[in-house]
């Protein structure tokens, strides 16, 4: 089995006797890099919305066909571009990430015992990248360390949180998800998650409120709106379930601090991700030997 296949993932990275002397920065033939902020799309005054992934996490609802999907379909392919990026896609429908399959280090569709096994593996590496800052008296991984971006992107929630496993695997995901959203961003681990059933059920509160960034896309209630953006926010005007259909892409982003702001995400066509995709592998094709 692959070391880049679960069991047995070895996720690339320092470990805790690691030193920078003995690791080399990645540097990606591209021109992009995995800490460069991804262009989503742009603002309603037309200026670009650039989210710095590298020390966040994200948070994504809305309804099918609201543009939630082709929303992360971009983030992955940022990600795609860069050679100091790894690439975790858990796809709950398959069909959602499935056309960047080949970009991925790792790809896992609706199996709740192999996913929560993903995390923890995940929540391990994230344990000796902390156990390296620690030894350094550092805060966090930063581009020059020559660390990979570790990107994991989840697609419908809900199949892990309600729908398949049984409780146990539920909250366990639920827990694991947790840590690595709270923690991982600092050790050089991103979550971006996506729903289309947005509730208290799928995104419990204590879940949704770590989330550094969180976007609504068109949503069927004021309370669903609420649940991605934050209690409140709708009765304030910023409601996503008032986002006509004939508009895809367009939802409200909440950044850490301020106010949510209208946007207009990037789509990409299927021509266009294919074309991405054998980029990546030429940009990425020694990184992805023996990928699952």
């Amino acid at each position: 089995m692959s070391s880049r296949q679960l069991g047995g993932l070895v996720l690339p990275g320092l470990r805790a006797g690691d030193t920078p002397a003995t690791t080399t920065p990645a540097t990606s033939v591209s021109g992009l890099s995995a800490y460069d902020k991804v262009h989503f799309g742009i603002d309603e005054y037309g200026r670009p919305l650039q989210v710095e992934l590298a020390s966040r996490s994200l948070l994504a609802g809305g309804l099918s066909r609201s543009g939630k999907s082709g929303f992360i379909s971009n983030g992955v392919g940022h990600m795609s571009q860069c050679t100091d990026a790894r690439i975790i896609l858990i796809d709950g429908k398959i069909v959602e990430l499935i056309l960047w399959k080949e970009t991925a280090d790792f790809f896992v569709g609706p199996d709740p015992v192999l996913v929560n096994h993903v995390l923890f593996t995940l929540q391990e590496e994230m344990n000796r990248r902390y156990e390296w800052l620690t030894h350094r008296r550092r805060r966090k991984v930063v581009k020059g360390d020559g660390m990979d971006l570790i990107t994991v992107w989840i697609d419908e929630l809900s199949v892990f949180t309600t729908v398949y496993g049984t409780r146990d695997t539920q909250e366990r995901f639920l827990s694991l998800l947790m840590d690595l959203v709270q923690r991982g961003p600092a050790a050089g681990i991103v979550v971006v998650a996506a729903t289309q059933r947005p509730s208290a059920e799928i995104v419990p509160t204590r879940v949704r409120d770590v989330f550094s960034y969180r976007v609504a896309f068109r949503c069927s209630t004021q309370a669903s709106s609420d649940i991605i953006l934050g209690t409140g926010w709708a009765d304030l005007g910023y409601d996503a379930s008032k986002i006509p259909t004939n508009r895809p892409g367009v939802g409200y982003c909440l950044a850490e601090e301020g106010r949510p702001f209208r946007f207009r995400s990037v789509y990409l066509e299927d021509e266009e991700i294919d074309t991405l995709v054998a980029r990546s592998l030429s940009i990425r094709g020694p990184h992805l030997a023996g990928a699952a």
